[in-house]
């Protein structure tokens, strides 16, 4: 795997001399093609062997390049407020909108690695997080993202030449640390699972690209070009509105018409019980919520229904039985202008509950496969895509230790032409209804063919939807509440 990159590369002052201006320029020129076109955002992850130049290389970068548009991370061990949510949340929040460049040190590789080098993780568990990233970084191409990673590899040898040369001068002595000698202790080992990383990791859309560490006029020119030579292929491409593409297949057909919508049956309940059910579910979700067990679990609610279903009135039974202090409601709507610059799953990463909080979502990331689906907003490749990438977000948020509970508000469309009448005729709910309510139910079929699809493709055993026969409001909200106490008692045990 390392073999080329242990061959002795260099490149002599002269040469460096001469090549490095006009380098400089052309990344300079790509770099504002890149801002002014803003058809798609740069990542540079930054891996490799201690002391083989990584910081160097990236200071270059910086000066050779304008850096007001380059934002470089250096993640460390993760923080408190990091630990407490699933594991890619600060890799999501340092991605870089549409025309901007980042570089991350220390990113989603580098723990992976250092657990199963210091045999804190299994070889199992390792590939586990692995396959998790090939997933990741293949959303992130086809939304568009040029990936480019560098492994910076130096030989054991010039490692241990390294470390000696930093530590016997003064003014670099501070680089060297215990922790660089431990490691150096370890390199056989350190070196084979890189390799492991590496070849599993490496594909089509973002293969590695191994840098040899050991000169540094080499290893700059190097990292230079190929940074170059990258932007340049996706900047023609993209002046040529070049877009990643899938072969879809079709969805199969409905033979008999017979939906999951269709076999419910509506629900009646008196007012009597309802007050009855609703004080006895409020009071059981507020010591849910209270509990000292709740403090190691979040909780994610995702509310969707047709217009007029009551997922409003459904969430402010919820949210009642909550401490205001402990919970957020997000309404969902058209994504702003920063939120369209982002891979589509951004604007919920960044809504994501610490543990002992609760995060309620007002529509949700469903709305890929459902308005933007039916209204054309998005290709029919990145909906068909989209159930795959909801169900590994909903994957890392269980294993982060969030219960995630999701309710389809299911209403008929009588009941929804009621409601919508009685918006229209009292002014008090004048707000609730709009033309575009009216242009949705136009489109109730092809809405009730989304959600059947998404019933099918994205109930997991660990976010499984919850249909509400939802035409009587009160049966709603107590099978809402009733939902979510019974998966928070399966959850804290």
């Amino acid at each position: 795997m390392f073999e080329s990159a242990e061959l002795g590369h260099s490149t002599d002052k002269d040469t460096y001399r001469q090549a490095v201006p006009a380098l400089r320029a052309e990344l300079l020129d790509a770099q504002l093609d890149l801002l002014e076109l803003r058809q798609f955002a740069v990542v540079v992850l930054v891996n490799g062997v201690d002391k083989a130049g990584k910081g160097e290389t990236v200071n270059l970068l910086n000066e050779w390049m304008d850096p007001r548009h380059i934002q470089t991370w250096a993640f460390d061990a993760p923080s408190a407020e990091e630990s407490e949510r699933p594991y890619m949340w600060r890799f999501w929040r340092a991605l870089p909108p549409r025309g901007k460049i980042a570089v991350m040190f220390g990113n989603w590789y580098t723990q992976p690695i250092f657990e199963r080098v210091d045999r804190t993780s299994k070889k199992a568990e390792l590939d586990k997080r692995l396959d998790d990233i090939r997933r990741f970084e293949s959303m992130l191409a086809q939304e568009g993202v040029l990936l480019i990673k560098f492994w910076f590899h130096l030989p054991r040898d010039a490692q241990k030449a390294r470390l000696k040369a930093l530590e016997k001068d003064p003014r670099t002595r501070w680089r060297v640390t215990e922790r660089d000698w431990r490691y150096y202790n370890l390199y056989e080992r350190y070196r084979e699972v890189a390799g492991h990383v590496l070849r599993t990791t490496s594909t089509a859309a973002a293969p590695w690209l191994i840098v040899d560490g050991s000169d540094a006029n080499y290893r700059a020119l190097f990292v230079g070009r190929t940074l170059l030579s990258a932007l340049r292929r996706r900047l023609d491409a993209a002046s040529q509105h070049w877009t990643p593409r899938l072969s879809v297949a079709p969805l199969p057909p409905r033979v008999d018409g017979l939906n999951v919508l269709d076999a419910l049956v509506r629900q009646d309940m008196r007012r009597k019980d309802y007050d009855d059910q609703l004080e006895r579910l409020q009071g059981r979700l507020a010591l849910l919520s209270r509990s000292p067990a709740f403090r190691t679990r979040a909780l994610v609610l995702v509310f969707e229904g047709m217009d007029a279903a009551g997922k409003g009135g459904a969430i402010r039974r919820v949210v009642g039985a909550l401490d205001a202090r402990q919970y957020r409601v997000i309404p969902v709507a058209a994504p702003t202008d920063e939120e369209s610059a982002q891979p589509y799953l951004w604007r919920f990463w960044r809504h994501l509950p610490r543990r002992g909080k609760v995060v309620v979502f007002d529509r949700s990331w469903y709305g890929r496969v459902l308005v933007e689906r039916v209204e054309g907003f998005c290709s029919e490749a990145d909906w068909m895509r989209a159930y795959a990438e909801i169900n590994d977000f909903e994957d890392e948020l269980a294993s982060a230790g969030a219960v995630v509970v999701k309710f389809w508000l299911a209403i008929s469309k009588d009941e929804q032409l009621a409601r919508f009448k009685e918006r229209e005729s009292e002014p008090h709910k004048h707000f609730k209804i709009t033309e575009e309510d009216w242009r949705n139910r136009d489109k109730w079929d092809e809405y009730s063919r989304a959600v059947c699809d998404m019933v099918d493709r994205t109930s997991t055993e660990y976010a499984p939807w919850t249909l509400v026969e939802a035409d009587d409001k009160h049966f709603a909200r107590i099978k809402v509440l009733r939902t979510i106490c019974e998966r928070l008692e399966a959850a804290l045990g």
